[in-house]
């Protein structure tokens, strides 16, 4: 018989810190985890006393959800093998982009031990997602830039580093607009009391909401600009 996938909600939990602090440097409290998971605070409250039972989380000062090094090893684990079948839907089997995260999501639980070093080789180390984020054992570890869209002067010229991809709409518009990891962007207006921004990219221009700027981290571009 084929291995039973054990574990898909602690480690769907154990995945969602990981993502929350690392990738967004947010602190992580039980309610922002709820609404993350799109469960109700009790449902959190009773994963929460199981993963710390196990030695995978501990709850710091002012009730922030920290990972131990076990907790951390089996999300970066899960968070690896999620961005690794985003990789394989988008360039081997031709899914479109912005479908890649819940769809990755699907597969995630699937892939072993013993598939995913092939799955590595066969898409050639990939260091990053194709949505822009890292790969946790295949990219050296660094710190992410956590600046973002919103956070930009008018003038600037930037590089977009990554997208959030939890929203399968939100890839949709940015899909749609060509805001993609790698692209430079000028900031060309910024009105934070109207709630927009306006940006040019490739000669283009596009206007979007604040809440949607948050939602895409930038870097410097390679021109140092």
């Amino acid at each position: 018989m084929p291995k039973q996938v054990v574990n898909v909600a602690s480690d769907d939990y154990l995945s969602a810190v990981y993502r929350l602090h690392h990738d967004e440097g947010e602190s992580v409290i039980a309610v922002r985890l709820a609404d993350r998971l799109g469960v109700t605070p009790p449902s959190v409250a009773g994963m929460l006393k199981r993963l710390r039972r196990d030695g995978l989380v501990s709850i710091e000062r002012g009730r922030v959800i920290a990972l131990t090094p076990e907790g951390l090893r089996r999300a970066e684990r899960m968070v690896r093998r999620h961005r690794l079948a985003e990789c394989l839907l988008t360039s081997v089997l031709g899914v479109p982009w912005w479908r890649a995260y819940e769809e990755a999501h699907l597969l995630e639980h699937g892939i072993s031990d013993v598939t995913e070093p092939h799955l590595v080789e066969t898409l050639g180390n990939p260091a990053r997602s194709p949505f822009g984020y890292p790969i946790p054992g295949i990219a050296e570890p660094a710190a992410l830039s956590m600046t973002t869209l919103a956070d930009v002067p008018e003038g600037a010229t930037i590089e977009i580093d990554r997208v959030f991809e939890e929203d399968e709409q939100l890839l949709q518009f940015f899909d749609e607009e060509g805001i993609r990891p790698g692209q430079r962007v000028r900031m060309e207006a910024s009105a934070p009391y109207r709630g927009t921004v306006a940006v040019a990219l490739d000669g283009r221009g596009i206007v979007m909401g604040m809440q949607v700027a948050e939602r895409v981290w930038v870097r410097a571009d390679a021109d140092g600009a």
